[in-house]
């Protein structure tokens, strides 16, 4: 089944806007070259050792919880010695704790993100909405932000669980096979969007899944013109979703869905009885957010 946004569909939430994005921020593989700045200049301010032990700690995740000193020397493209002496740092400082075999992150990890999280008014205002759009549906609801080409959750009602992996505050996604992520992409300034598009190295997560460029961009230009978007079954198996942009001062600032199983009714259905409500609750995030 191909993704349809449907955009001849009496539902519409009006277009969205192309705001100039911002900077976009460095970032590095866990490589030896100096990473590219946003200008895509290698850097000499840049600190490599800093990255690598980024790098390091991003080696776990959801389905990596716990892994071995091969596990993240493989995952960083680090040497194991040179794995070892930031595992040992990290695990010095109360980052990291190892059983003698493997390694996992520790609570304190999350103070890193603390001071981003407890300076953004979005996921405190966003999250009573989701609430009530969650029980309204009885389906899952989540936010997320643009953060490159990736989608990152900041909040997060669950209902049940539809994908194969499991979804928290922090989880990342392909922005290009999401449906929040299409309405992000939708919302970014052309000469952004040409660019993301430029490095876009397409992934058939399923056969549903769109991978030509050219249908892509007419995609997101459907999700501009529409104010929604809707993707059926393109990032997992039997996951169909629905988006809808959240402004502030002109400017796409972040993205609400929500999340159904593909069999639980048809698309049509599903856009009948989600995307009315859906868009009901971007406003109302949009109405408080304005008075901050």
């Amino acid at each position: 089944m191909v993704e349809s946004t449907r955009g001849g569909s009496p539902v519409t939430g009006g277009p969205l806007g192309s705001p100039e994005p911002p900077p976009a921020a460095a970032h590095s593989a866990a490589g030896t070259e100096p990473a590219p700045t946003a200008t895509g200049q290698s850097s000499g301010e840049f600190v490599q050792s800093l990255a690598r032990g980024l790098a390091v700690i991003r080696a776990f995740d959801a389905e990596h919880p716990r892994r071995s000193l091969s596990d993240i020397a493989r995952a960083t493209g680090l040497t194991r010695a040179t794995a070892r002496r930031f595992l040992l740092t990290l695990e010095e400082l109360g980052y990291v704790r190892s059983d003698g075999r493997d390694y996992s992150l520790t609570p304190r990890v999350l103070e890193l993100g603390f001071s981003y999280l407890s300076s953004l008014t979005l996921p405190e205002v966003a999250q009573p909405h989701l609430e009530r759009l969650s029980r309204t549906l009885d389906e899952s609801t989540s936010a997320s932000v643009l953060d490159g080409s990736e989608i990152v959750y900041i909040a997060r009602v669950p209902t049940r669980r539809i994908m194969s992996v499991s979804i928290t505050i922090g989880t990342r996604f392909p922005a290009f096979t999401t449906s929040m992520g299409r309405v992000l992409l939708a919302g970014l300034a052309p000469s952004e969007l040409d660019r993301m598009l430029a490095l876009w190295q397409p992934s058939g997560f399923t056969a549903a899944t769109i991978t030509e460029p050219a249908a892509l961009r007419s995609e997101i230009a459907r999700v501009r013109e529409q104010g929604w978007a809707m993707v059926d079954q393109e990032l997992d198996f039997g996951l169909r979703s629905f988006a809808a942009p959240i402004h502030q001062d002109g400017r796409v600032v972040a993205a609400i869905n929500v999340s159904t199983a593909a069999g639980r009714r048809s698309a049509e259905e599903s856009l009948r009885d989600i995307v009315p409500p859906l868009l009901e609750a971007a406003r109302s995030i949009e109405a408080d957010l304005a008075h901050y």
